[in-house]
């Protein structure tokens, strides 16, 4: 996955935006101010910071060698995957997906519900 098609990934989320917060070099995607993402997306090898359900986050560093704890993070509730081709595309697009999805859950119902209406605009 290139940098672009994982900006394209993250941005065609309902209420997803992109901002800078830690200079303009690190790109965070948010969904009602809450990050799912961390890249800096001019990197190589390009990498990227999810949220990810613990569990889930274990199997995976066991499984994956370029998937490790959330680099600068809290690593039981975050990873970082290397994109170098080893872990597939379209694995890589569905823990975009999830790590959205979990922050999504935690948010108020009006806040899920303004986003449900974005979804489906």
């Amino acid at each position: 996955m290139t940098a672009d098609e994982l900006r394209e990934r993250c941005l065609a989320l309902p209420g997803a935006v992109e901002d800078y917060p830690f200079g303009p070099e690190t790109a965070t995607f948010r969904v009602e101010g809450k990050m799912f993402a961390i890249t800096m997306l001019r990197r190589e090898p390009l990498e990227v910071s999810l949220k990810c359900e613990p569990e889930m986050g274990e199997r995976l560093r066991d499984s994956y060698p370029a998937i490790r704890g959330g680099y600068h993070l809290n690593k039981r509730h975050w990873v970082t995957v290397t994109l170098d081709g080893s872990v597939p595309d379209p694995m890589v697009a569905d823990l975009v997906e999830d790590s959205y999805d979990l922050v999504v859950a935690g948010l108020t119902r009006a806040a899920r519900s303004r986003l449900l209406r974005l979804g489906d605009s």
